[in-house]
């Protein structure tokens, strides 16, 4: 666990605000409106590192989430950093900046060859880390459903 200025980050997923972190999802975030509470919960279970961000300290008397990231990983070559978000009420704080520098500082990814991740509009978070635009896009395919939500 990490603790600054009355904020921590924890891996612990005991800690995590499912209904919270669904809520977001499903409701505001572009990527993936609509998304099912179960398949949520099913992403974070499969997801070896998932990072709270929450006021107070984790897993003492008060705390609460407030930010949130998972990481897709076989932790050995390959990475997707994914649902990176910070509430509305405490961004411009510096959290997404020192979320980001656990995330690309933590030890289990050190050795992976391909850090990837997808943005709408964070290209100016994420450069700060690294991140940068595919040399050469034309050797990614995907395969995009539509309403995969919708059963």
């Amino acid at each position: 666990m990490w603790v600054n200025k009355g904020f921590s980050i924890s891996t612990n997923k005991e800690y995590l605000d499912l209904p919270l972190i669904h809520n977001f999802l499903s409701q505001e975030a572009y990527w993936s409106k609509g998304i099912p509470k179960q398949i949520v919960k099913k992403a974070i279970e499969k997801s070896p590192l998932c990072f709270g961000v929450y006021k107070g300290e984790a897993g003492k008397d008060s705390f609460e989430q407030v930010g949130f990231a998972r990481v897709i990983t076989d932790l050995a070559t390959f990475a997707y950093l994914c649902d990176v978000f910070i509430l509305p009420d405490y961004r411009k704080l510096g959290l997404s900046k020192w979320l980001m520098d656990i995330i690309t500082n933590q030890s289990e990814l050190q050795g992976v060859r391909r850090f990837m991740l997808a943005t709408n509009d964070a290209h100016s978070l994420y450069s700060q880390y690294g991140f940068e635009q595919n040399v050469n896009p034309e050797l990614f395919m995907q395969k995009v459903l539509k309403n995969p939500y919708k059963q």
